[in-house]
């Protein structure tokens, strides 16, 4: 199976999630929780939730769409979603009733035999298992994929997936497999509208539109990051790797408090823009390094070729998926280092504070 696939397809819907989640937070009725462990217990009912925790269990109703950013996300026999459900957790498991559509990302995912889907399911994980019963299609991804003798899927059955069983699943439509799923991704609108090739041209062209806008209002600075990558691409990395990590715990640390829900929302937001902007200067970064190498001083060509190299590196199948975060992290750690540089200069620049002029210059 083409892990990047199931890689891109996993980040593609963390990242609408929380895109939606910051920008369009559904109804006004809908409630936000967040804490160690998110429950709506049996005979409760709740318009709406969007829920952060490192469990969510619902055991009692969900009246409208249920989005969740967890550890662990689960509708047990008892519990009833009427809209959507939307999550990016470690594990996935649907054992009561959805009306509308699953979309998922995580590590394992599960349709229990009392499982039922009223729409879609769209999976994407280590392990995908369906038991239950799924009224619309169901597009799965993973490196194991099974469809168990109890499922029911009343339309037809897309997969990727390095191993996939089928214990005689009821299936209405046709069982097909699809190795290129992870042209566009899951959750996405362009799954209805554009094919693959032209979801990622349409890639290309907004991160050439980025990178121009970058180049145009910080040419110095663009300059100075991709200098910094080449010069030190293992510190850049290190730098990048080190904000992956610790920017997602420290928003997830802000969202325990109900008020600080709100302002890690905009973090996330502008977070997963910075990846964004950290993708592009990693791709100029390439762009520079190859352009230098032939000889050649042009910022534009420099922003074309890198860009559309990084684009097809990101196509190809086991390791498109790792090209893609090594430049990501480069570029990002090499901004962050830059952007603490251009802080160091300015704190050393800075005229003398009014204590500091009295003091006047220290003896040796």
């Amino acid at each position: 199976m083409r892990q990047h696939s199931v890689f891109g397809r996993g980040v593609a819907l963390l990242v609408a999630l929380l895109v939606v989640l910051a920008v369009v937070p559904g109804s006004a009725a809908a409630e936000s929780r967040a804490g160690g462990t998110v429950v709506v217990a049996e005979g409760e009912t709740v318009a709406g939730l969007e829920a952060f925790g490192g469990s969510v269990v619902v055991r009692g109703t969900v009246d409208g769409n249920l989005q969740a950013f967890a550890g662990d996300v689960t509708v047990t026999e008892s519990g009833r979603v009427t809209g959507n459900v939307g999550a990016a957790a470690g594990s996935v498991r649907i054992a009561g009733t959805v009306v509308g559509d699953v979309e998922a990302a995580a590590g394992s995912i599960e349709v229990t035999p009392s499982g039922e889907v009223g729409g879609d399911l769209q999976a994407a994980g280590g392990s995908v298992v369906l038991a239950g019963t799924v009224r619309g299609d169901a597009t799965l991804a993973g490196e194991s994929v099974v469809l168990a003798g109890s499922a029911v899927v009343d339309g037809g059955v897309e997969y990727d997936a390095e191993s996939f069983r089928n214990d005689g699943a009821a299936v209405g439509g046709s069982v097909v497999r699809n190795d290129n799923l992870g042209g566009v991704s899951i959750g996405s609108p362009a799954d209805a509208l554009l094919p693959g090739w032209v979801a990622s041209v349409y890639g290309v062209l907004v991160n050439l539109v980025l990178g121009a806008a970058l180049l145009l209002v910080f040419p110095a600075v663009s300059r100075r990051i991709a200098d910094r990558a080449v010069e030190s691409p293992l510190a850049a990395g290190g730098v990048g790797l080190l904000m992956v990590l610790v920017a997602p715990i420290a928003l997830v640390l802000v969202a325990l408090t109900i008020i600080g829900i709100p302002l890690s929302l905009l973090g996330l937001f502008l977070f997963l823009f910075t990846l964004w902007v950290g993708l592009v200067y990693g791709g100029y970064t390439v762009g520079e390094w190859l352009t230098d190498a032939a000889d050649v001083d042009n910022r534009w060509l420099a922003l074309a070729v890198g860009v559309v190299l990084v684009a097809l590196a990101g196509r190809l199948p086991i390791v498109g998926g790792l090209v893609t975060a090594i430049v990501t992290l480069l570029g990002l750690g090499a901004l962050a280092l830059v952007v603490r540089d251009a802080r160091r200069d300015d704190e050393d620049t800075a005229p003398p504070t009014a204590t500091e002029a009295e003091e006047g210059p220290t003896a040796a």
